[in-house]
This record gives structure tokens, sequence and C-alpha cells, in this order.
């Protein structure tokens, strides 16, 4: 029997992903919380789950801080992220963490059986639009010609970023963001953000 925990702010979510979980014949959801903070609360006074399935945006202890408290003191419990966000950067801080899997919130119910599944007999499931990251991170590149702060841009058109998110996420001005693309667009030869994309996908950049 596969012991699962589940941490999720959404009670629908939550409900309806430990039902889910204890209709199956091998699983049992043991611990169900709202928080980090209720989790530490229930674990006391429960088994420890093999298995979690954790949330990123969380009130109070936000996942990704979550699951290196989890995993300093239980080092055996395999993490699953399953969450809204498919940025890369919270993908990457997640995996470096400790998470050994990584589901967005659009997948199916069989999905996330399937990954516990699979990290119980020693697999990494990570959605597929996760995995493409993953991939591409590790991909070798060319030279690129944009500087730092170009490619930084370039990664916040692949995450689906605003103008005003990019500009916070690297804590300089919209004016500044819209300077850089403008170089960007100058040096790469074209009008649009659709074809910075093209040339990052197909590894010109």
């Amino acid at each position: 029997m596969i012991s699962v925990g589940i941490i999720e702010d959404d009670d629908i979510v939550r409900d309806i992903i430990t039902r889910y979980i204890n209709d199956q014949p091998d699983m049992r959801c043991i611990i169900s919380a709202d928080s980090m903070e209720s989790f530490d609360e229930q674990v006391n006074a429960s088994p420890l789950p093999q298995i979690i399935l954790s949330d990123i945006g969380l009130p109070g202890i936000n996942g990704i801080e979550g699951i290196k408290r989890i995993k300093h003191k239980w080092p055996g419990i395999e993490i699953i992220m399953l969450t809204i966000y498919d940025d890369s950067h919270k993908i990457f801080e997640a995996l470096k963490a400790g998470a050994s899997g990584y589901l967005v919130k659009n997948n199916s119910l069989e999905d996330i059986r399937m990954a516990i599944e699979h990290i119980q007999h020693g697999g990494s499931p990570l959605s597929s639009q996760v995995a493409r990251k993953v991939i591409e991170y590790f991909k070798p590149k060319k030279q690129s010609p944009l500087s730092n702060q170009e490619q930084r841009i370039v990664q916040g058109f692949i995450d689906g970023l605003s103008y005003k998110m990019i500009a916070d996420r690297m804590n300089i001005s919209v004016d500044g963001i819209r300077y850089h693309i403008k170089n960007m667009y100058r040096k790469l030869h074209v009008n649009s953000k659709a074809e910075v994309l093209k040339k990052s996908f197909e590894g010109e950049i």
C-alpha cells in the first residue's frame, strides 16, 4: 500500500485528489493539509507518508521552502510538486530543493496516479511541458549574440511573462526592458516576440 500526503490550499482540489487516491486499491492518503504548517501538525499524529503531493503557492511557508524542510527532516520521503506554475525558475527551484517530480495542474487524476506509481518505482515524473523545459535547459546551445540581460528577457518570453513581470523579475524598469528588446530585435534581425521565440526553440540563440 502506497501512503500519500497532500498539501494543497484549494479545498476543492485537495478533496478531489484525496478521494481519488483513496479510491485506488493500492493507495491511501493519510495526510491532507491546506498548508505546510498544518502538515507539520498532522505528521506528529500520523505515520509518515511515502510520497507527498505539494502545491507551491501555499499560504505561510511556500511549497519550495516547505519541501526543503521536509527533505531535511525526512530525506526518504519523495515529493511531487503539483502546481499551476510551469516557469523555468519555479521548476528548477523545486528540483534543487529536493522534489523528485513536477506536475502542472492541467494533468488528469490518472496522470497523478501514474506519477505516484512512477516515483514509487524510482522514477522522476514530469509533465510534458516541464520535461521540455528541462531538456531545453541542458541542451547544448550555440554562442548567443545576446547579452545576459537580453537572454533573461528571452527566458521571460518563454515563461509567458508580460513586460512588467519581466521587469519585476530583473529589477529594472519597463522602459529598460523595451530598450533591451529593441537592441535584441536589431541583433537578431527580427520584428516580433514570436520570431524571437522561434529562434530560441530552434537553438539559434
